[in-house]
C-alpha cells in the first residue's frame, strides 16, 4: 500500500480549524472517537533504519499490529506493509523487506511512543473517506518515565485529490500550524541520531569541474542506489509503473553498474571491481529469469491482440499464458531464495561499501573532459567496427542470422549505458548520442524480444504436444514474432545512421 501523508507541527494549546468552510461542497468532516497508540519501534544499535527513512514498528490496538514503512520517492509518500503477529515475535517477510537497511545486523526495540489521536475523515456524498486528519499529542516513554512530548498533525491522502489536501494545508497554516520538513514520530523521539546520514550514499551532485573520478562515484552511487532501493519491492511484488516492475528496474542497476565498472576500468582497482561485477553477473541472472517471464507475458497479449480483425484462439491463448506464468513462478521463488541468502547479503554489503568509497587509480584524479571521451569510445568502436566475433552495426544486414543481430545488441547497449554514464558531464552531442542510442537500443531490443518470444512459442507448443489448438496459435503467433523481426531490421539502417553521424560522435575521436 501507498501511503502519501502531510506532517504539520503545532503548539499545545493550538486550535484546529473548522474545516467545513475550506472544503469542497459536499465534503462533511466527521470526528472519531478518540483512541491510544501505543507503538514501539525496532532498528539497530546505530540507527540505520531510521537513518534511511525506514521504520518497523508494533502498534497495540492494531488489527494488523506489525508495519513495514519504506521510501516511495517523495517527501511524504511511503510504502506501508502491515502483518499480524505477537509484540515480540517480529514476522519473518517483515524483517526480510529491511535486509538492505540492516544488512543483518539485529533488531531490538529503539524508542516507545505513546500517541492519544482526535482523528476527523473528510467524506463525499458517496460516504468515501477522501482523507484522514489526525491531531496527535506523543509521549516519547522510557519505560513509565515520560521522556518528552510534541504535537503534531497528519494529513492523510486517501480516495481524494491532491488540491483536497493542499486545502487542509491551507486552513491548518492559516490556524498557526507548520509545514516543514517530513520527520516521522520515531524518528522526532530518537533524536539528531536518527537524522545523521544514512549508511547507503546518494549519488550527489557533480563539482563544477569534476575529475573522472567524481563522475565514476556518482555512476556508481546512483546505481547502487537503484538496485538496494528496488529490493523491497521486489519482495513484494511491487509493480513501479503502469508498464515497469521492480524486478526489472533491480536488474537494470546490476546491468548498468556492471557496465560502468567496465568502462571505467581503468580508473578503478582491479581487485576491487572483478569481484562486485562477478557477483553483479550472478544477481543479474538470477533476476533475468524472472523478468524473461514477464516481457513474454506482457508480449503474448500484445502479439495475440495485435490484429482483432484476425482474432486468435483465446482459449488456446490462456493455456500458453498459464505455461508462462508457471515459469515466472518458478523465477520469483528463484529470486527469493537468492536474496535470502548469504551471497546476496554479502554482496550488498560490498555495494554499500562500493557507494561509500569506490576504490580508484591514480588516473581518476585527471579532469573528466580530458579522460572519459577515450574511455567511452573503446566500447563505441566495438559497436561501430565490430571485431572477429561480432558484426558492427552498420554491417548488421538483414538476411544474417539473429545470432549476429544479437551479438550487435549486446555491444550495443554497452556502448549505450557507457555514454549515458559521461553524458550529465560533457553535455552536448554526448546527451545526443546518447539519446539516439537509447533508440537504436529499443529497436535492437524489440529485435530481440520478437525473436525470443518466436522461440518460447514453439518450445510451448512442443511441450504441449496433442494440443491442436495450442499448436495453431503458437504458429499463428511466431509468424507474427517474425513479422515483428524483419520491420526491426528494415527500420534500423535510418536508427542508426541519426545516431552514428559524425555530429554527434565527433567527440569520441
Amino acid at each position: 500500500m501507498l501511503e502519501e501523508e502531510r506532517k504539520y507541527d503545532v503548539d499545545p494549546e493550538f486550535a484546529l480549524p473548522d474545516l467545513t468552510g475550506v472544503v469542497p461542497d459536499g465534503v462533511r468532516v466527521v470526528e472519531l472517537p478518540p483512541v491510544t497508540l501505543t507503538a514501539t519501534y525496532l532498528d539497530t544499535n546505530d540507527l540505520r533504519l531510521a537513518r534511511s527513512g525506514v521504520s518497523l514498528r508494533h502498534r497495540r490496538g492494531d488489527e494488523l499490529p506489525w508495519t513495514v514503512k519504506l521510501p516511495a520517492g517523495g517527501p511524504g509518500l511511503r510504502h506501508e506493509i502491515s502483518r499480524a503477529g505477537r509484540p515480540k515475535s517480529v514476522p519473518a517477510d517483515l524483517v526480510a523487506l529491511v535486509t538492505v537497511y540492516t544488512r543483518g545486523v539485529e533488531l531490538r526495540p529503539a524508542t516507545v511512543v505513546r500517541t492519544v489521536r482526535r482523528a476527523y475523515e473528510l467524506r463525499d456524498r458517496a460516504d468515501r473517506v477522501l482523507a484522514e486528519l489526525a491531531d496527535d499529542s506523543v509521549q516519547v516513554r522510557d519505560g513509565k518515565r515520560v521522556r518528552s512530548t510534541f504535537r503534531e498533525i497528519e494529513v492523510e491522502r486517501r480516495d481524494g485529490g491532491r488540491e483536497l489536501l493542499d486545502a487542509v494545508e491551507s486552513a491548518l497554516t492559516g490556524a498557526g500550524a507548520r509545514a516543514g520538513d517530513f520527520t516521522p514520530k520515531h524518528v522526532r523521539a530518537l533524536g539528531a541520531t536518527a537524522e545523521a546520514p544514512p549508511d547507503l550514499v546518494p549519488p550527489g551532485e557533480l563539482p563544477e569541474r569534476p575529475s573522472a573520478g567524481d563522475v565514476v562515484a556518482v555512476a556508481v552511487r546512483r546505481n547502487v542506489n537503484r538496485l538496494l532501493a528496488h529490493d523491497p519491492l521486489v519482495r513484494l511484488r511491487a509493480p513501479v509503473g503502469d508498464d515497469d516492475t521492480a524486478v526489472h528496474q533491480m536488474r537494470v542497476g546490476c546491468r548498468r553498474l556492471r557496465s560502468d565498472l567496465r568502462t571505467f576500468r581503468p580508473l578503478v582497482r582491479t581487485a576491487w571491481a572483478r569481484p562486485l561485477r562477478d557477483e553483479l553477473k550472478w544477481l543479474a541472472g538470477v533476476l533475468g529469469q524472472a523478468r524473461d517471464a514477464e516481457v513474454l507475458s506482457a508480449r503474448l497479449s500484445r502479439t495475440a491482440g495485435a490484429d482483432p480483425l484476425s482474432p486468435l484462439d483465446p482459449a488456446a491463448v490462456r493455456r500458453i499464458d498459464t505455461v508462462l506464468a508457471d515459469r515466472h513462478a518458478a523465477a520469483l521463488t528463484a529470486v527469493d531464495e537468492a536474496l535470502g541468502s548469504a551471497r546476496y547479503h554479502a554482496l550488498v554489503e560490498a555495494l554499500v561499501d562500493a557507494a561509500r568509497a569506490p576504490q580508484l587509480t591514480a588516473r581518476a584524479d585527471r579532469p573528466a573532459a580530458e579522460v572519459l571521451p577515450r574511455l567511452v569510445a573503446r566500447p563505441w568502436h566495438r559497436l561501430t567496427d565490430g571485431d572477429d566475433e561480432t558484426d558492427g552495426a552498420a554491417d548488421l544486414d538483414p538476411d544474417l542470422p539473429d545470432e549476429r543481430w544479437h551479438a550487435v545488441r549486446v555491444n550495443g547497449k554497452r556502448a549505450w549505458y557507457a555514454v549515458d554514464a559521461v553524458a550529465g558531464v560533457l553535455g552536448g552531442d554526448a546527451a545526443k548520442l546518447a539519446k539516439a542510442l537509447a533508440k537504436v537500443q529499443d529497436l535492437l531490443g524489440e529485435h530481440q524480444d520478437a525473436v525470443v518470444a518466436a522461440q518460447t512459442w514453439l518450445s510451448i507448443a512442443e511441450q504441449t504436444k496433442g494440443d491442436h489448438a495450442v499448436a495453431v496459435t503458437a504458429g499463428r503467433l511466431v509468424e507474427r514474432e517474425r513479422a515483428a523481426v524483419r520491420a526491426a531490421r528494415a527500420a534500423f539502417p535510418d536508427a542508426w545512421r541519426r545516431a552514428s553521424g559524425r555530429r554527434r560522435t565527433a567527440w569520441l575521436g
